[in-house]
């Protein structure tokens, strides 16, 4: 069983969803600027990725760009920004099991499947 943190407004989100649908595995959506996940689900999910909070934000976002730009924020932080400024995570994330991966491009989620 899969799980994407998802936004379906974001065309790299829609097209790992759609490659996950494809390949017949079941997957849980969950929007995550709907649903946030909590500062422990998401250092979790960092963990699982192997990187660092800050390579997780998205630094082309309007909200980074005028609150975050060149500050120096430590790892929680971070978390917190991200759980306060959901937009600041990158997607779509794809999770099974204790493994993730960012779905960027969106084939990179054939990693996790089958």
């Amino acid at each position: 069983m899969l799980k994407i943190l998802h936004n379906p407004r974001c065309q790299k989100s829609r097209q790992t969803l759609q490659l996950i649908e494809e390949s017949g595995e079941m997957v849980t959506v969950v929007e995550y600027l709907k649903t946030v996940p909590t500062k422990d689900e998401l250092k979790g999910i960092i963990n699982m990725l192997g990187i660092e909070p800050l390579d997780l934000v998205r630094k082309g976002e309007a909200v980074y760009k005028e609150e975050f730009k060149g500050k120096d924020l430590n790892n929680d932080q971070w978390i917190e920004a991200m759980v306060q400024n959901p937009k600041l995570i990158e997607r779509p994330i794809v999770i099974k099991g204790d493994k993730a991966i960012i779905g960027r491009p969106p084939e990179k989620v054939k990693e996790l499947l089958g």
